[in-house]
């Protein structure tokens, strides 16, 4: 058996890290993702169906499938968003759409647009004006990765765009209905 086994394996996982991090700086290189997936780490507010969703997210961002990650992180979102709007039974969300049909989640998703979804973030206070129009347009980029379009993002637009919605996650988490 080898003396200071476990010295030698903290060495090296310190070494790893460090290396990443130096890594990190250029613009293509994989430990931007692993940097990422720490960030993503801290983060513990999301069910587990969520956190597949962003893990799925960032093992096509490993894989160079950039829309399909966008795709999988707004997924991941908007399940976070949906079953925080849930926490009362949908109750504040009938209060201000009557009209909806909303007496499940489920129900949300089936009737409802994402776009009128996210209009209720500012009533319910989860989200400024300004906060608002983020997710809405966070919600364009991702539908232009969902549709055909030219738009064909590079590694920097889906990290850039993963870290943004792993903020507003941190920023909503907190907030009560």
């Amino acid at each position: 058996m080898i003396r200071g086994g476990h010295d030698w394996i903290a060495r090296a996982k310190a070494f790893e890290k460090e290396a990443h991090v130096i890594l990190s700086v250029h613009e293509s290189a994989a430990s931007r993702i692993v940097l990422l997936t720490d960030t993503y780490s801290k983060l513990t507010v999301l069910s587990l169906k969520q956190d597949d969703l962003m893990r799925q997210a960032l093992r096509c961002v490993e894989n160079g499938l950039f829309r399909a990650a966008h795709v999988m992180a707004w997924a991941a979102f908007m399940d976070f968003l949906e079953e925080k709007l849930s926490v009362d039974g949908l109750a504040m969300v009938r209060a201000l759409r009557p009209k909806w049909r909303a007496s499940s989640v489920e129900e949300l998703r089936e009737y409802q647009t994402e776009y009128h979804i996210l209009e209720l973030t500012q009533p319910l206070k989860l989200a400024t004006k300004n906060q608002k129009k983020a997710l809405q347009g966070l919600l364009n980029k991702r539908n232009e990765c969902a549709h055909p379009s030219g738009y064909y993002p590079e590694m920097n637009d889906t990290l850039g765009y993963i870290t943004e919605l792993l903020q507003r996650i941190s920023t909503i988490a907190p907030k009560t209905i």
